[in-house]
């Protein structure tokens, strides 16, 4: 999907949807171009759903920090290396209804929760166009609809994540009526998505095209179900749900672990969905906040003029924010014998010590083919190595750790030379080895903050984790697992605090 198409998507889309509006529930699409003029041919259907993966190229999603902002900022792994504009309230647990609108400049939670309830609405139109549609072949349709269901699913499984209770609704309504919306329970919404998955695994394909290589598969839907699992403690279904990619899926383990995050080794053998940006069409800047800022580096600051002569002499600069730098409690505990370690954590470059440690798996000092703020780098989503750890995770809670082994150990093939496999520990200790090794597999890559709370154990970790710019452990509170909804959305629907007066505790 590298291609001309993402320039027309977003006007596409407020023709045929009136997305880009302030707030999707501000104008009511059909009073624009009516849907059913639109959608006639395999064409416009896969246009339309290219629009649902555009918005997930939004700052507020995956195009800058709007998700890693919830699933990072906050737990044990990465953080600033100094107080900087909205973002900290998320960092520091001083998140309220007063400063949710305002983090990061507006590209935060109100479009965050915005564009996933674009997701949706878009979702539910195409799914009735899909439905009352006698030009598709079959096959056509299921794999549409698969599609959808899976993206409308994606965007459930965000929402529930960040605010638990949501508005949830599955039909193409007016915008009256959403209005009026009340929230439904996280674990009923859950369930139904879990439906709709099975739906989209069986409709999806094991592969795709060159051409389409960012669009989902089975494989998608069933690591996302895996996930739900988890969260809903249901380790039957998840191991075997983990089996099945494991054992059918072409997806495996690279012998690298650099190699994974490689800009140019993008869809590699073991990601398993990676959101698609190309340089100079549909940019990110994500990149920029784990990329260092040479105004910091070197930690001897009279060697600046020189670290800046050689990177430039490989046409490579320290042009990002660095602002998403690893912790030093991730620095200190990560095992020194570990192979990982260099790729989660660089304390020098081109034979200077830096002043704050990165993490070079994130960055990109190109200066040719990825300059600051017009990052091609795709965003890997999930991938097979946490396949195997949430494989392990639930065999070891349903029967012991005799038979996780294997799991956990595939993953740790490739991380110490020679190799350290697990062996001799009991159920509760293997559970804490996979805390670990969680941790050290997929730091900085969107899981760690939903993992620790689906332990029941952020609280703790916040409270014994050493801090680089302040400490949040006087600050988190048990309200913190979730967050507020931004107080606008509830003048265009006042039902949202019908259930719950308190928005999650923060009033």
């Amino acid at each position: 999907m590298k291609s001309y198409i993402y320039k027309i998507v977003t006007f596409l889309l407020c023709i045929i949807f009136g997305y880009g509006c302030d707030s999707f529930l501000e104008e009511e699409p059909r009073d624009l171009v009516s849907p059913s003029n639109f959608f006639n041919s395999a064409a416009e259907f896969e246009l339309a759903i290219v629009g649902l993966y555009d918005i997930l190229k939004d700052n507020s999603l995956h195009g800058k920090i709007g998700l890693d902002r919830y699933y990072e900022n906050g737990a044990d792994i990465i953080g600033p290396n100094r107080v900087f504009g909205q973002v900290e309230p998320t960092q520091s647990y001083t998140i309220s209804e007063s400063n949710i609108s305002a983090i990061d400049q507006g590209a935060g939670a109100p479009l965050t929760w915005q564009n996933l309830y674009a997701i949706i609405l878009n979702a539910n139109t195409i799914l009735q166009e899909l439905d009352e549609n006698e030009v598709l072949a079959s096959e056509e349709k299921t794999l549409f609809r698969a599609e959808t269901l899976f993206l409308r699913s994606y965007a459930y499984y965000h929402l529930t994540n960040l605010w638990g209770d949501v508005p949830y609704y599955v039909e193409n309504l007016p915008i009256s009526e959403i209005q009026k919306l009340p929230r439904i329970s996280a674990n009923t919404i859950r369930t139904e998505v879990l439906q709709d998955l099975q739906i989209a695994e069986d409709g999806l394909l094991g592969s795709v095209s060159s051409d389409d290589l960012s669009r989902v598969t089975k494989w998608v839907a069933s690591i996302l179900m895996v996930k739900i699992y988890l969260i809903q403690q249901d380790w039957q279904n998840a191991r075997d749900k983990a089996l099945y990619i494991i054992q059918n899926s072409p997806h495996t383990l690279l012998n690298d672990y650099a190699s994974v995050f490689d800009p140019d080794n993008e869809y590699n053998a073991e990601n398993i969905w990676e959101i698609d940006f190309v340089k100079d069409v549909n940019r990110n800047d994500w990149v920029d906040h784990f990329t260092p800022r040479i105004r910091d580096e070197p930690k001897d600051p009279t060697k600046q003029g020189e670290l800046s002569n050689g990177l430039a002499q490989r046409n490579e600069g320290f042009t990002g924010y660095g602002l998403a730098i690893p912790l030093p409690d991730f620095v200190n505990k990560f095992p020194m014998d570990d192979l990982r370690r260099p790729v989660n954590i660089a304390t020098e470059y081109l034979g200077y010590e830096l002043n704050f440690p990165y993490m070079p798996k994130m960055w990109n000092l190109d200066q040719v083919n990825s300059p600051r703020g017009n990052h091609g780098d795709n965003k890997i989503i999930f991938r097979m190595a946490d396949v195997y750890l949430m494989a392990a995770e639930a065999e070891n809670e349903l029967n012991g750790p005799a038979n996780a082994y294997q799991y956990i150990n595939k993953v740790r093939e490739r991380a110490y030379e020679p190799d350290k496999p697990l062996e001799g520990l009991t159920q509760n200790s293997f559970r804490e080895a996979i805390y670990d090794e969680r941790k050290w597999e997929l730091g900085g890559e969107n899981h760690r903050r939903m993992d620790l709370i689906r332990w029941g154990i952020l609280l703790d970790v916040v409270k014994n984790t050493e801090y680089r710019v302040y400490n949040p452990a006087s600050n988190i509170e048990p309200k913190h697992v979730l967050l507020p909804i931004p107080p606008e959305e509830f003048l265009l629907n006042p039902a949202l605090l019908d259930s719950d007066p308190t928005n999650n505790g923060y009033r």
